[in-house]
């Protein structure tokens, strides 16, 4: 699995409709609403490198209101859930 973190400028009076249009796109894990330089966060998880040529600039680009995207392919994913699902292999709860 491919994650991409996916920063993304928009039209600010739009900022609710944008994110619930992105947030429903099937590659589209999280969409967060956030301050500084963008307006978005969205997480990108895909299968093929391929694919986020498919979901970036095939369909998020194009939704009416983002304005740019600036996009960052993670190389590996650390995760407090997967720290604490690890050491609990063999535990009985």
């Amino acid at each position: 699995m491919i994650t991409a973190i996916v920063l993304i400028k928009t039209s600010v009076d739009r900022i609710p409709e944008i994110a619930e249009s992105i947030a429903a796109l099937d590659s589209v894990s999280e969409v967060f609403s956030v301050t500084g330089t963008y307006d978005l966060i969205a997480m990108v998880r895909v299968a093929k490198h391929d694919d986020l040529a498919d979901v970036i600039p095939g369909r998020i680009s194009k939704i009416p209101g983002v304005e740019a995207t600036d996009t960052h392919v993670a190389f590996r994913t650390y995760s407090q859930h997967d720290l604490e699902a690890a050491f609990a292999i063999g535990l009985d709860a």
